[in-house]
This record gives structure tokens, sequence and C-alpha cells, in this order.
């Protein structure tokens, strides 16, 4: 079942963090979309990999996914290695998505550092005609980086307006009542005093601001954006 749109992330319930609004409004626009989450989320302090599970089926309804999948990696224990590059080759073979959304490369979360790594070079990987993986070759055309809640000063390559799709998304993370009912922080989210759901606004209203819109969400590329029409960029300067 191929999507157009994946996101590939360490553990259950990071994409709904960190892009959910960006998949909703991808399927708003008739587009598929899809999560990879590498892990279970069994080494999590709280909850368990089973109700995870159903939290993230859940979320996915909400999402309009038109696939979750789970490559059973080991939560906490997450590796960059020949077997694992392996399975996620496979999963990219099996979605062959045209656009890859990935966690930024420096992360506090050792599993969203090599969850990067282990997702870009997998997406090379799966390019080769003669990698050792079942599929058929397929190589994504463009890979993002979410680049929410980082504390490092990177400027974002750009910002999805998220606006319409907020509401939903908090929805979406809500879901995962085990992890973040009464928390304060979670993953790349330190904590300031604030509930974490109070939190999340917070950061989508600030990336919002800066194209001066309610809520939004940043990305990074390497590579730098092409604009066709210079009279058509909407964010005003003065």
């Amino acid at each position: 079942m191929t999507v157009d749109l994946l996101a590939i992330a360490a553990h259950r319930d990071d994409a709904e963090l960190t892009c959910a609004g960006t998949l909703l409004k991808a399927r708003a626009q008739g587009y598929r979309t899809g999560i990879l989450d590498l892990t279970a989320g069994e080494s999590g302090t709280r909850g368990s990999a089973s109700l995870r599970a159903e939290e993230a089926a859940r979320a996915a309804e909400i999402l309009g996914l038109t696939e979750r999948r789970n490559a059973a990696l080991p939560d906490a224990y997450l590796q960059n290695t020949d077997d694992t590059r392996r399975v996620v080759v496979e999963e990219i073979r099996h979605f062959r998505p045209r656009t890859v959304i990935l966690p930024f490369p420096v992360g506090r979360h050792p599993d969203h550092r090599i969850a990067s790594e282990l997702g870009r070079d997998a997406c090379f990987l799966s390019g080769l005609a003669r990698y050792n993986a079942a599929g058929e070759p397929w190589r994504p055309h463009k890979i993002l980086y979410a680049l929410a809640y980082r504390e490092d000063p990177i400027k974002p390559t750009f910002v999805v307006d998220i606006s319409e799709q907020f509401a939903a998304k908090l929805a979406a993370i809500r879901c995962y009542g085990s992890q973040f009912d009464g928390a304060k922080a979670a993953g790349e989210i330190f904590p300031t005093g604030q509930d974490l759901y109070s939190l999340v606004e917070v950061q989508n209203a600030h990336y919002g601001s800066l194209i001066r819109t309610r809520y939004g969400e940043p990305f990074h590329t390497p590579e730098t954006v092409e604009v066709s029409d210079v009279l058509a960029l909407s964010v005003q300067s003065m």
C-alpha cells in the first residue's frame, strides 16, 4: 500500500508530536500518508508496548493515515547496522513514498538521533537494485527533517501552516494518555512547569508566528529550496 508522505519515527507518539499537522494537511490535500514507527516503546517508563499500540491505532484514525506500521526494532537500543538498515529498507520499499519526514539528526534521546541516521541511510540504500533486501528498489525524492522543539539556533528552511489542523493534531497527541497525561516533558520537549499539551501549543504557536499564522510546524532541508514565483511568497517582510 503505497503512500506519498511517510513519517519515520523512533517511537509511537513521536510523529504526532513533530509533524501530525503536516500529515493531516497532506491528507486534506488528497495525498496518502503513513507512519513507520521503528520501535514498539517497550522500554518506556510509562505505559506498555501493548497499550501504546492501542493508542497509536487511535491516533492513526484521527490522522487519516493510509497505513501505519511498526518495524519492531528494540526500544532504547536502536542501532544503525546492516540488519536494521535492511529492515527499514524493506519498509520503505513497501511504502514507496515520494517524501519522507525524519527526526532531526541532533536529539536528547539516543533513539531519535539514531532513527534520523538510520532512516536517511535506508532511504538511499532502498534505491539500489542489488541491495540485499526484499521488495522492488525505491528511493524517495525528498527528505525533510522535523525541527520542532529544537533549542539550537537553527532557522527552519520552511514552516507549514497547520492552523486548521492543530485541533486534530492535539487530539491525536491526547490519544497517548499513558505517556502524556500529567506529564510536563517528553522526548525533546523540556519542562517549563506547564503541562505537556500546553507546551505543544506554545511551540506550535511560536513557529506559526514566524509565518504570521496561528500554528506551524518547522522543517529543515540541507539542500536549498527552489522558488518558482517570487511574487507568490506569502510572509510579509514589513
